[in-house]
This record gives structure tokens, C-alpha cells and sequence, in this order.
């Protein structure tokens, strides 16, 4: 079927392992456009840490924090930020256990601790620079993310304790924390019902754990080569590695490009 509308996760699938955009996957996305077709980002990052890569990619509409704040040709149309008091509840089980959180609102982000390795580490690893410290910054302004440092053998715990939020693992040692049922796919059927399209007339593309609700949910869902192996089995499709022109192999597959 003709296909109306491609989104795409970033680390891992519009960046490679080296963290820049291979010029094929560019090629592909002009291709995209030239062709009619509406181009998207689908990401768990914030928008300040998306908008290098949507200003290379010249691309307007995303969904970000995994679902929880959508921006369509620049205007704001969906938003679910966390409540204080889950927000609270939750830093105050992760400081029983000297665990770090980041707090990420619409226009930046802190950390709850100044300097911590973790944190340090999970940032560089994105090749962003750490966030600032700041007490309580959850009181401040609406929240649509945190981080949450834990290794895998600590998460249970939380998950026992039955928080309002939902957990995704992108890191050895951090958490994904989102509001109640919060997933890409949430925020991927807000554009498509501005947009009056259905799950049908979409495409996405993705690598990651937090992508499984977006490839289940669109009509063609897209695995890379390089996704986890949870991911796999869920999409229509898996393309190749991210280096080895993923994206544009994939679209030509669907005869998009």
C-alpha cells in the first residue's frame, strides 16, 4: 500500500555507531519527501537533544520522550507530563538506595545529584553534555521524563512497588521513567489522528527497546539489523544494520525511496 507517513527512532537508527548521519540515510529522507511522503522523528531524547539531528535532517514533527510531547511542523499538539506527587513518591524510593534520577521538563533538564559517574557516563554515551544540578526541579516545571540510575539486578524493586509510570530499560544502568502507559505508539497516534491518517498508513523505523509499542502499532514496522533481539520478532520487516545502509535499504524494500 502507498504508505503516507515514515518515522524514525535516532540512536541506532538515524545514527549510526559512530553517532552522525551516514549520507545514504540523508539521500533516503530527501527521496521521502521529494516523493510525497511525510517524515518524522520517533525518539525517547528531548527536544533540545533532537533538534541537531532535525535541523540536519530538516524534519519538523516529532514525537519525543517517548511519546509524551509532540511537536507537529513545529507547533505543539500533545503533551502528558508526570504528576509531582508520583514524581516525589518515586525519587524518594530512589534515594533509599543512593540512586541518581534526571528530571527532563520541555526546555531542559537537571539532575538530583551534582556529578555523579552514572549520569556523566549515560550522557556521554548519547555524546550529550551532563545536566546541571538542581534540588527538586520536578517542583518546578512539568515533567515528561526521567531518568532513573539502576542496573538490572536493582529494577525489580521498583516494579514491585507498583509506581504510576512505565519503565524502559535504554542503558546497563538507567531507566526510562514515563507516565502511566506512555510509549512512541501514544505519541505516534496523536500526529497520524492530526494528520487524519490511520496506524495503516504509516511506517516506522527502530532498534530499541522503547520501540516495540511503534512497530506493533504502525501499519509497517521496521527493525534494524542491529535491534535487540526483543525487537526483532515484533516488526514486519528487519532491514540491515544501521552501518550498513539501513534506512535506505529498508525503504527501498517498501518501494518508498
Amino acid at each position: 500500500m502507498p504508505y503516507k507517513i515514515v518515522f524514525f527512532d535516532i540512536d541506532g537508527t538515524l545514527l549510526n555507531t559512530a553517532h552522525t548521519i551516514p549520507p545514504d540515510t540523508k539521500a533516503a529522507i530527501r527521496r521521502l519527501k521529494a516523493n510525497g511522503v511525510r517524515v518524522a522523528i520517533a525518539t525517547g531524547r528531548a527536544p533540545y537533544h533532537l533538534a541537531p539531528i532535525a535541523d540536519e535532517l530538516d524534519i519538523d514533527t516529532f514525537v519525543s520522550f517517548n511519546g509524551s510531547y509532540v511537536v507537529v511542523e513545529g507547533k505543539r499538539i500533545h503533551h502528558t507530563p508526570m504528576s509531582t506527587a508520583t514524581l516525589e513518591a518515586l525519587e524518594a524510593h530512589a534515594e533509599s538506595n543512593q540512586h541518581p534520577m534526571v528530571f527532563l521538563g520541555a526546555d531542559t533538564c537537571y539532575a538530583n545529584k551534582a556529578g555523579h559517574p552514572d549520569v556523566i557516563d549515560s550522557f556521554h554515551y548519547l555524546k550529550l553534555s551532563p545536566p546541571g544540578y538542581h534540588e527538586r526541579y520536578w517542583e518546578q516545571t512539568p515533567i515528561y521524563q526521567a531518568f532513573l540510575y539502576c542496573k538490572e539486578t536493582e529494577a525489580k524493586e521498583y516494579l514491585e512497588r507498583a509506581h504510576p509510570v512505565t519503565f524502559i530499560r535504554w542503558h546497563p544502568n538507567v531507566l526510562d521513567v514515563l507516565p502511566p502507559n506512555g510509549s512512541k505508539a501514544r505519541g505516534i497516534e496523536a500526529v497520524l489522528r492530526h494528520y487524519g491518517l490511520a496506524p495503516e498508513d504509516a511506517v516506522a523505523f527502530g532498534d530499541g527497546l522503547n520501540d516495540k509499542e511503534m512497530l506493533s502499532f504502525v501499519g509497517m514496522g521496521v527493525a534494524m539489523g542491529n535491534a535487540h533481539e526483543d525487537v526483532k520478532p515484533l516488526a514486519n520487516l528487519v532491514t540491515r544494520h544501521v552501518d550498513a545502509d539501513g534506512i535506505f535499504h529498508g525503504l527501498r524494500q517498501l518501494k518508498l525511496i
